[in-house]
Order: structure tokens, then sequence, then C-alpha cells
């Protein structure tokens, strides 16, 4: 998976966040915005691969064709399976950010997912905001994950996500000096809310409209909504012209 670097400026608001370091420790609350560009692209993503592509760290991919759909596996709501299902079906390779936990209860959706083709991410051991931890924590936070899924799966993670979608230019640069490019997105909606989940027509409707080349979409595996909608999903997007 290859990325470009828009030329923009990052416009993510921020909490201030009192260390000491080299790079910026600022501790950055990732949010993709409602301003696009003339092809549908959140304005706050182009800015994030402007201002940290240098550090391995996107919210878009350089393919306008494309769009990558990834999963955050915190934990088992009982619908990964129809998800990995439609996936199979549609002949679509996704991503799946595990947790610590997902990765040591649920060994044989995580082997499905291999044996399947996707890719499985690192979304940090214990789920802690990486900008709140001390340099050997937050490596510790990545690299025991990537280790256990190494030696449980002997699958070698290559991309990390910062769990809360909390940042740092320095957590940034420690992701990157664990050897891991850092994905963030362009697309997400509230679905991870298991108590209110949004109509399938609703969350339909604004997936598809937001739909943009580069794009990748964040989705959690616990949304009955989203398990209902990948299937009409992925050939709204491909109506569209978008690779899947």
């Amino acid at each position: 998976m290859r990325f470009s670097v828009p030329a923009a400026l990052l416009t993510a608001a921020a909490v201030p966040y009192s260390v000491v370091c080299a790079a910026n420790c600022t501790k950055i609350g990732y949010g993709q915005g409602t301003a696009v560009d003339d092809k549908n692209r959140p304005v706050d993503a182009l800015a994030f691969n402007s201002r940290f592509g240098d550090l391995d760290a996107f919210a878009l991919s350089n393919d306008s064709q494309r769009i990558i759909i990834t999963f955050d596996q915190g934990y088992e709501n009982g619908y990964t399976a129809k998800i990995l299902d439609t996936l199979k079906e549609k002949n679509v390779q996704a991503i799946f950010f595990l947790t610590g936990s997902y990765a040591k209860t649920e060994n044989a959706l995580v082997k499905r997912m291999i044996d399947e083709g996707h890719i499985l991410g690192n979304h940090g051991m214990t789920h802690a905001s990486l900008p709140t931890l001390t340099d050997s924590d937050a490596k510790n936070e990545i690299m025991s994950l990537h280790d256990y899924v190494l030696d449980n799966f002997g699958y070698q993670m290559q991309y990390f996500r910062c769990p809360c979608g909390e940042y740092s230019e320095h957590a940034l640069e420690i992701a990157k000096e664990c050897g891991y490019k850092s994905l963030f997105w362009s697309s997400a909606y509230v679905d991870w809310n298991i108590n209110s989940q949004p109509p399938p027509a609703e969350g339909l409707k604004k997936l598809t409209d937001a739909a943009h080349g580069g794009e990748i979409l964040l989705l959690h595996s616990v949304s009955s909504t989203n398990a209902a909608i990948l299937g009409d999903l992925i050939d709204n997007f491909r109506a569209k012209g978008f690779t899947v």
C-alpha cells in the first residue's frame, strides 16, 4: 500500500500535553472533519498527510481509484464472521486492527482473517493512548502485541492505528521507530455505540455519499448496521467507479 503527501496545512484541534521531548508531544484528537475538496476528500485528512507523511502516518492513500476498508477490533460482538463472509463473497481485502485482548481471545477469527487474505493491523496491546505513555511504555504497547501476533499466528504486522485516534508527533515518531506505518482514516461515522446504532438505510447513504478516491474507511465490527449494509456499501462504491 502506497501513500501520497498532499500539500495542505494541519487543522486538527489539539489538547495540551505537558511533556518535553525533541518532537512535539502535544496530544491531538484526530478527526477528518466535514469540509471537503472538489474531489470529496476531507481537507483535514489531506492536511494530516501533508504534515505527518514524513513520519509514515497517513489518513488517505494516493490511489485515487481505491477505497480501503478497515475495521477496529476491540472486542467481539458476534458480527465479524458475517463481515468476513461478505468480504469473501465480494472479493475484498480489508485491514483489521486488533487489540491485545481481541488477538488473545478470538483465535479462530484472527486465523480466518489471515487465511482469507486480510491484513492484520496493530491497535495496541491495551488500547492505551500513546501520547500519555512514556517512550518505553509506548514502544511496549506496540511491540508486545506485534510479538504476540508473530509468535502465535506467524504474522508480522506493519500498520498501526492509534487507540482513540489520539496521537502526537512524538507518538508517530515512536511508531515509525517500531517499524510501523500509522494509518488513520478519511471517513467514519458513529457506528461503535452498540446501544444506538444508525438505521441501515441512513448508514448506507452516509457512507456512500462520503466516498472519495484514496479513502481509508474506519468501521467497527461490533456494529449490527455495518454487518447488514457492508455488501450493499461495497456495491455502491464499485458503482461509483472505485476499486475496493
